[in-house]
């Protein structure tokens, strides 16, 4: 893959036959919105060495965003909205209307949660669940029977229509696993510079896949091709 621009037709069929293979891809949202690189996995996907990698290459805060349809059957609900407490505000975003986030959970099988194997467990269970969710097979009593609140892993509600509704990265990585056939849930993790505290440039995120053999790919071409 070449450091300058990927053409965008190419660069979007490179990042769904990635997510189809269960590798991750490198996400760049948009400069006038977070302005952020994600490492993004499927769920299901996802072991210890790629919480490892998230943890380690990425930095950021790792969660699995959801389908607003999946979200619906577990009855999550955004947590701005569940707490009942004066900090909690549904809107305060300069780049959004809301945040995404929902309950952080662990599954119940997890000792502390906070492990690679932990949170790697905790994250697939969830790409699992998400998937028989998809089908009519995992209701909220079973979401309930199968994970416990607080736990390490935030779970983000997606937008109801996607990309038609919002462009985050919640959205942009549930729109990839929907283009690639896969489950409705999708891991993503900031990339954090390890030297200066900020927000990797697309730059780096860019050459840190060309050394791994990562795809890249920009917010702006997922819109166009998948939006």
């Amino acid at each position: 893959m070449s450091s300058t621009r990927t053409d965008p037709v190419d660069a979007v069929e490179a990042a769904r036959a990635a997510f189809a293979r269960g590798e991750p891809v490198l996400i760049h949202d948009a400069a006038d919105r977070e302005g952020e690189v994600d490492i993004v996995y499927p769920a299901a996907a996802v072991d210890p060495d790629a919480v490892s990698r998230l943890r380690n290459d990425a930095g950021g805060l790792i969660c699995v965003a959801l389908s607003d349809g999946v979200a619906e059957t577990w009855e999550l609900p955004f947590l701005a909205d569940a707490l009942e407490h004066p900090a909690a505000e549904a809107a305060h975003l300069d780049y959004d209307d809301r945040s995404s986030f929902s309950l952080p959970v662990n599954h119940r099988e997890t000792f502390t949660g906070i492990t690679d194997d932990d949170r790697a467990l905790t994250i697939r269970e969830l790409g699992a669940a998400a998937d028989a969710a998809d089908d009519g097979e995992f209701d909220a009593d079973a979401f309930a029977e199968a994970f416990r609140s607080p736990g390490h892993v935030t779970l983000l509600r997606g937008a109801p229509n996607l990309l038609a509704d919002r462009r985050g990265h919640t959205e942009l990585g549930l729109a990839l696993a929907a283009a690639a056939d896969r489950e409705p849930a999708a891991v993503v993790c900031e990339m954090v510079d390890g030297e200066t505290g900020e927000a990797r440039t697309p730059a780096d995120a860019r050459a840190y896949a060309e050394r791994e053999g990562l795809v890249y790919v920009e917010g702006r071409d997922l819109l166009t091709r998948l939006g």
